[in-house]
């Protein structure tokens, strides 16, 4: 898996010194600046505490079966805004290099608030999620076929499950699928557009074009 974090923190040295710092305990295998200068942190082979407890897939420690990228962003905290030019031109080669040499499939290319919902919401509904899927190194928005198919929200939360999510707190499960899938929109509230988004998502995995 590999997972995108957002630092939150004023600048990309506060960030280094934080990751660097043992009595933080926390780290990742990379930080991309903000500027696109790239730091390795963790070797790839070795294990970062970046994702905290998490789940994806089954993956009760993502951190045991991840590697963490975190962007140089002042994140919700500080002042949310676009992820940089230079940061996602750095970030790219970056992604394709590691999904090719470690066998990622794009659907474990995911963000933290994918894997942590009840705790985290980056990097946010501005990360250029569609970009990076145009250069095939994650799942793009599905394109809708055949609309709402579940009867109820037991039935929604089962599916979201199925896709990966720990659903745990429903309310932020649905909050991450929407920051990930439809980011105009972060409601919490399961309604006809991100049951079909879901239901297309399933239907395209089960079809093997979304993997």
């Amino acid at each position: 898996m590999l997972v995108i974090h957002y630092t939150e923190m004023t600048s990309a040295d506060v960030a280094l010194e934080r990751m660097c710092d043992p009595e933080a305990k926390v780290s990742a295998h990379y930080l991309i600046s903000e500027a696109g200068e790239v730091t390795r942190l963790v070797p790839e082979e070795k294990r970062a505490w970046h994702a905290g407890l998490s789940y994806w897939r089954g993956h009760k420690d993502v951190n045991s079966a991840s590697i963490g990228i975190e962007l140089d962003h002042p994140g919700h905290l500080h002042g949310y805004r676009d992820f940089s030019e230079a940061q996602f031109e750095a970030l790219v080669p970056l992604v394709a290099r590691m999904v090719k040499e470690h066998n990622i499939p794009r659907a474990n290319v995911v963000g933290h608030s994918d894997v942590a919902p009840a705790r985290k919401i980056d990097p946010g509904e501005l990360f250029p999620w569609e970009r990076l899927a145009e250069y095939g190194l994650c799942l793009p928005t599905p394109k809708i076929e055949l609309g709402d198919p579940f009867d109820n929200d037991g039935a929604f939360y089962l599916a979201l499950e199925r896709f990966g999510y720990d659903i745990t707190d429903g309310h932020k499960a649905v909050e991450a699928f929407q920051r990930r899938w439809r980011p105009r929109k972060i409601d919490g509230e399961i309604d006809g557009e991100v049951r079909a988004i879901l239901f297309q998502l399933l239907l395209d995995r089960d079809r093997g074009v979304a993997r």
